[in-house]
């Protein structure tokens, strides 16, 4: 089920603050490719033990 998301803002700067909140975060965690947003708020999810609608606020919501 496709959540039709769009990241806001510039990827890099929000891998960055990724890091800084959920330091145990690597590259590989934040690999994002365009249309992949269910997983890869599942792979954060799952990582970090965030609840999913903070990482979607963090990531999706201007």
């Amino acid at each position: 089920m496709s959540l039709e998301l769009k990241l806001k803002g510039n990827w890099n700067e929000l891998k960055g603050k990724l890091k800084e909140k959920y330091g145990e975060l690597t590259d590989d965690d934040l690999t994002y490719a365009e249309g992949q947003e269910d997983q890869l708020l599942g792979k954060l999810q799952k990582k970090t033990g965030a609840a999913k609608e903070e990482l979607r606020k963090m990531l999706f919501e201007k």
